[in-house]
């Protein structure tokens, strides 16, 4: 191989000339040509497709001797074609050779390469073709050719490319573009790489020999050298304060193949110093680069959050709404309507009627027999209730009473029996739900609402935290609870609207009505929601039950659907009156059953047990149904005693019940029910170390124990006198009295009565608690604890009491005189210092005999 220098081409560049003897300046040395001068024109060698796609002997270089030049011709073969080189398996030089042989023999006109050359080479050039090396990465071909010595090769690319101006060669595959063809400066690197051609050419500046310096050449510079081989986009250079060795520049070509035929024409050239080389030359050493693309829209978007961050959040809502909406209704009205439930369809029903008589349980049959008793006492309430449903009234239905009195039962299977179109929302499990996500989740699931993305609340908020502390704005990511709720309620307010016009048929005479107007006019047609354990643990979580007063107005002002709330609390006029400010309720108030109707109760959930019957009959064909109303006869014989002590709570008649058809007999039964809830007295409220609060108000064991010794030998206490005691006004636990009454309150402990809208009286939170509390208060060990509890209490305060006492006397003792007028504070002083010390023996007093109890008694 003969390297080859860097020579001046015959295009000339800007202070450039042609010399005569190129060969002998460019420093190249002179050798004897190694084939005949050429006798025809355009004539191509035998050897012509002899070498490989990296030179000869696959030294990546073309030697070339004196009067021999090499001519780059482009847009011979497509760029695609570059695919077949990515074949690991496969040699590049034998596909070239098969692909070479089928050329060379081949007829096919200006389909042929072979053909594209010899028409880009006029006839008149005086050159013979010595060698051809096809670059299919590159898509054209290095040409060898020599050339007569008198004549310039200058003169020789001047015809060539004028030749193509004129007489355009356009190949199959490149309509629009011809091929082109430039005279190659500088020594080609022919190699095969993995490396495929680029709109971007990284140009090095290297010295021409080792150890010399290179320059690092001028965008000017660098634009003459490289313009006339296409557009040039750009040309950056080299940062200032760079250190990568050597140095080097972009330039960007509008088009692939400008920048192929820049690099095959230009890899190797040295500058020289008249171009601003430098003395010794620089010579360029070319590779091609990925040219990163630019992300204006994106950088645009980056640098603009106050304006992006918001349109996003607005397409997410939009798209929310339009593609989660209809699901979200669709879920909610089939959750109303029970309309994919087993129970609601066709054979469903038709199954359970026929074998209602094989597959029915007794108890459910003794059950319903005593609940019957109880819906015949309290008809009229069930009547009124289905009146109010059957008129157009923009109010509120509240069902109060306490807990276990049967508030549910009554609405549901009694007077919305046979409706269809009924929600029932449970506020107990969405109040208790411990954090936003389980409160929104478990609301959702109340109404039917799905599906819910409950932990995207958490996402969104983190969210929201690292664009506000990183933009300093708000981007509306994360919702709140309040808007969420609104959301879910919304929704279902939409849906519930669907439900009650669902039936209107165009026939009607009123269907031109408005939507409003057809369902005032069609109150039965509304669908009914049944707001269930609204106020459940009174103040905790009130957002919930605010939003949900606001959206039951909302729903009976716009004539949307029924609203029935069932409560336990008597104070919830305060929350529904923020809703409704200007209308009256209609109430229901449901209390304990009376020992009459209870008692028929009783008796009709025994006797629906196999069809018993409070008297013995004495006939029978078996032993045990003769037996069994016997021995129920004779027990019933205390029923009446035994009611008066559990008093007419639903809930307690019926665990009596189930007790006394277990064998028991009514006074065992009711010594049972009476223990088990004074176990649980004292587990939740007078063991140490329980939860003394329910969220909100907080109590002491020593309170809840006065108020337990008190009512269990008093049937109500006065609610002023209880908090002037000093377990509640001397308190250190819990010192806000009120607060600790109304806790203890909604702990069911004990009922605040009211007296002419304030609270008037305490009573047991429960009738049999009248008992329970007397079975504790008998407990010697027990009350000699809690007693002991408030003894120290109340030392503690008169402690208290003595020592401001003290310190206020001590400060008037220590004047240097002694006015008249602290003599009446120093006797008031010393008077509150006696009695408050008589106290303090008092309870010593008391507290000793306590001690010896508890260490005598177990």
């Amino acid at each position: 191989m003969i390297p080859r220098y860097g020579r001046f081409g015959p295009r000339s560049f800007l202070g450039l000339r042609a010399r005569a003897s190129a060969p002998s300046s460019s420093g190249r040395p002179i050798l004897p040509p190694r084939y005949p001068y050429p006798t025809r024109v355009g004539s191509i060698s035998p050897r012509a497709w002899g070498s490989t796609t990296t030179g000869k002997e696959k030294s990546g270089h073309i030697d070339a001797a004196p009067n021999e030049s090499i001519l780059w011709i482009d847009n011979l073969f497509p760029l695609k074609l570059s695919g077949l080189l990515r074949a690991p398996w496969k040699s590049p030089d034998q596909d070239l050779q098969e692909l070479m042989k089928q050329w060379e023999n081949s007829t096919l006109g200006v389909l042929d390469p072979i053909n594209l050359v010899k028409r880009a080479i006029p006839k008149a050039a005086p050159v013979k073709v010595t060698e051809i090396l096809p670059r299919l990465k590159d898509g054209g071909a290095f040409v060898k050719f020599t050339y007569p010595a008198n004549v310039p090769v200058k003169e020789i690319e001047s015809t060539i490319l004028k030749s193509l101006e004129e007489k355009p060669v356009r190949p199959f595959f490149s309509p629009l573009r011809g091929v082109q063809a430039g005279l190659v400066q500088g020594i080609p690197w022919l190699e095969d790489l993995h490396r495929f051609p680029k709109g971007r050419l990284r140009v090095e500046f290297v010295p021409k020999n080792p150890g010399e310096d290179a320059v690092e050449l001028s965008q000017e510079t660098l634009y003459s050298l490289f313009r006339r081989y296409g557009k040039i986009a750009e040309i950056m250079s080299q940062p200032w304060d760079s250190k990568v060795l050597p140095k080097f520049a972009y330039i960007d070509f509008s088009y692939v193949r400008d920048a192929i035929m820049a690099r095959n024409c230009l890899h190797g050239f040295v500058v020289p110093e008249g171009l601003g080389g430098g003395k010794a030359g620089t010579r360029l050493r070319m590779s091609y680069e990925t040219r990163a693309r630019p992300h204006r829209f994106w950088d645009w978007m980056s640098s603009h959050p106050r304006i992006v961050i918001p349109i996003i959040v607005a397409l997410l809502t939009g798209l929310t709404v339009v593609i989660f909406d209809p699901i979200r209704s669709f879920f909610v009205k089939a959750h109303v309507t029970h309309k994919f439930r087993l129970s609601s369809s066709k054979l469903f029903r038709w199954l359970r009627q026929q074998t209602s008589d094989i597959l029915s349980f007794r108890r459910e049959k003794s059950e319903q027999a005593g609940l019957n008793a109880v819906w015949t006492e309290r008809k009229d309430l069930i009547d009124q209730i289905r009146k109010w449903l059957m008129e157009t009234a923009e109010t509120f239905i509240v069902v109060q009473g306490p807990r276990g009195s049967g508030k549910k039962e009554l609405v549901l299977e009694q007077a919305l029996k046979g409706r269809s179109n009924v929600l029932v929302i449970d506020c107990k499990p969405i109040v208790e739900a411990r954090g936003e996500s389980a409160t929104i989740k478990k609301m959702a699931s109340a109404v039917g609402y799905r599906p819910i993305f409950s932990y995207a609340n958490s996402l969104s908020s983190m969210a929201e935290l690292a664009v506000q502390s990183t933009t300093g704005v708000k981007a509306g990511f994360s919702e709140t609870l309040e808007s969420q709720l609104q959301k879910i309620l919304q929704t279902t307010a939409g849906a519930l609207t669907e439900i009650g016009i669902a039936n209107r048929d165009k026939k009607d005479l009123d269907a031109s009505l408005p939507v409003d107007a057809y369902l005032e006019a069609h109150p039965e047609r509304r669908p009914v929601v049944v707001i269930d354990n609204f106020l459940h643990k009174g103040d905790a979580n009130t957002i919930v039950y605010d939003k949900l007063a606001e959206w039951a107005a909302t729903l009976v002002q716009n004539n949307i659907a029924h609203v029935i709330f069932l409560t336990n609390d008597s104070t919830y006029s305060k929350s529904l009156s923020k809703s409704l400010p200007d209308r009256i309720f209609r109430q229901a108030a449901l209390g304990d059953l009376s020992p009459g109707v209870a008692k028929r109760f009783i008796l009709s959930h025994i006797s629906g047990d196999e069809g018993l019957q409070p008297k013995a009959t004495g006939g029978g064909s078996g032993k045990p149904k003769e037996k069994q109303p016997e021995r129920i006869t004779c027990d019933l014989n205390e029923l009446d005693d035994c009611i008066g002590t559990l008093g007419g709570r639903l809930t307690d008649l019926e665990a009596l019940a189930r007790r006394l058809k277990a064998g028991q007999n009514p006074k065992q039964a009711v010594e049972e029910i009476t223990e088990q809830s004074a176990s649980e007295i004292l587990k939740m409220f007078l063991l140490p170390g329980k939860s003394t609060s329910d969220g909100e108000h907080k109590w002491s064991m020593e309170q809840a124990w006065y108020l337990v010794k008190t009512l269990a030998s008093n049937e109500a206490l006065r609610y002023n006198e209880v908090l002037l005691h000093g377990a509640f006004s001397a308190s250190t636990t819990a010192p806000d009295g009120e607060s600790a009454l109304e806790g203890l309150a909604n702990a069911e402990l004990i009922t605040i009565r009211s007296a002419n809208g304030r609270p008037g009286s305490i009573t047991v939170g429960k009738p049999v608690y009248q008992a329970a509390f007397a079975l504790l208060a008998r407990d010697a060990v027990l009350a000699a604890k809690m007693d002991l509890a408030v003894l120290k209490e109340l030392a503690k305060d008169e402690a208290k009491t003595i020592d401001k006492a003290e310190a206020e006397l001590a400060l008037l003792g220590g004047l240097p005189k002694q006015p008249a007028q602290t003599g009446g504070r120093v006797a008031y002083l010393l008077g509150k210092l006696e009695g408050a010390q008589k106290k303090v023996d008092a309870y010593e007093r008391e507290m000793a005999g306590l001690k010896k109890v508890l260490s005598s008694q177990y």
